[in-house]
């Protein structure tokens, strides 16, 4: 029997549940003091802020998907098909089983087509409905919530939701070394801004999936109760972007305004952030979110079992913490859990990482309640998912 609700007096929204999960990491972990065998110098000097980053972000290790001659070893959909085999060898779902494909990165291997075409395209499995959902952290949620609510709605009896980045090939010396060049033909003092040094030390590789279905079956799942977002940036400008630069008014220029020479010369296709604007906004605006999706659902912080949050760093993890106690939505802080420190900022791929490492590292109990927060600084977004131990 399908259990659901009524909304308004036609649509039934049957439950949807995540029955399965997965992470799927390249190579062998990399420790703080080898990043730049892996990276590259730039300009042959070693990083001025490296050691100041690590401090503050907390993150012991990462994943590359690299060699340390700046070669690339897997790609972005192959990580993705990865964490996809790996989910369904336990699931009660094969690969010809999956009725939707929904995916999620801000590191697709190609403009075109879409990342979820090169997936699907690896899986072989059988003609399917795909969705791709671009963005930066937050894409991760637009396509779990385009798969929940095709369980929700009855269209679909279950969907693979597939996480993945492949950051590390734009964080390569080589693609900083003109701009270098460039400052010093110039005269100018050649060293990297910190809005683009700053990424380098805080970005990793790796996919992460979740199986979603309309029975919970006799294993263990979460029962979705809701999954919000909200955008700020009718509020806030850019904070972090790539293949543009920043105009005085926080709009963005596009790397189709530049020139070839333009677009080499600037770095335009390296990850940038304004880490003054990420610090004064990131923290305030992710409590907003959470408290307003805690009041529209009647929701009491008291009843949070466990909080998973993506965050970019370990800098923000007090201060989130913190700042939610003083808008009264204060939850403890032995009830919060990451694995950022041993496998870095994975951006879209994060949150299901975390949630596939809680599920296989604890013992939950029916009716415990899961609270996922995904904040995205590119022009300030937030999700928040509220999932039940089933």
């Amino acid at each position: 029997e399908i259990s659901c609700s009524l909304v308004g007096s036609e649509m039934c929204i049957r439950d949807s549940f995540i029955t399965g999960t997965s992470c799927y990491f390249p190579n062998k972990p990399v420790s703080n003091e080898d990043m730049e065998d892996f990276l590259g110098l730039i300009a042959g000097k070693h990083s001025r802020v490296k050691p100041i980053i690590l401090k503050q972000n907390g993150i012991k290790q990462r994943y590359y998907a690299l060699t340390k001659n700046q070669e690339i070893t897997h790609t972005n959909a192959g990580m993705a098909a990865s964490s996809i085999r790996q989910l369904l060898q336990t699931a009660s779902v094969s690969e010809q089983d999956i009725e939707l494909l929904t995916c999620a990165t801000s590191s697709p291997d190609q403009m075109l087509p879409s990342h979820a075409s090169m997936v699907h395209g690896l899986l072989r499995n059988k003609p399917m409905e795909i969705f791709s959902a671009s963005g930066i952290c937050l894409s991760c949620l637009q396509a779990f919530k385009t798969a929940f609510w095709a369980i929700a709605t009855g269209e679909k009896r279950n969907a693979v939701c597939s996480t993945s980045e492949l950051t590390s090939a734009t964080l390569l010396s080589k693609n900083y070394d003109m701009e270098y060049e460039k400052c010093a033909d110039l005269g100018t003092q050649p060293y990297m801004a910190l809005e683009k040094d700053f990424l380098r030390f805080m970005l990793s590789d790796g996919a992460s999936a979740v199986l979603l279905q309309n029975d919970p079956g006799k294993g263990k799942a979460l029962k979705i109760e809701w999954i919000e977002m909200t955008s700020f940036a009718n509020e806030l400008p850019t904070c972090m972007f790539m293949g543009a630069e920043s105009n005085d008014d926080g709009e963005l220029k596009g790397w189709k305004s530049f020139s070839n020479q333009e677009r080499v010369e600037r770095s335009l296709f390296v990850v940038k952030q304004d880490v003054k604007l990420l610090r004064d906004n990131v923290v305030r605006y992710c409590v907003k979110h959470i408290k307003s999706c805690l009041d529209k659902h009647n929701i009491s912080p008291d009843t949070i079992s466990y909080v998973l949050p993506h965050l970019s760093s370990m800098f923000f993890y007090d201060k989130l913490i913190n700042e939610m106690r003083q808008a009264g939505i204060g939850i403890d802080e032995s009830k919060w859990f990451t694995n950022l420190p041993k496998v870095g900022n994975i951006a879209s791929a994060a949150i299901f990482a975390i949630l596939d490492e809680f599920w296989n590292t604890h013992e939950l109990k029916s009716g415990e309640k899961i609270l996922l927060i995904v904040p995205e600084s590119g022009r300030f977004s937030y999700g928040t998912v509220l999932l039940s131990v089933v």
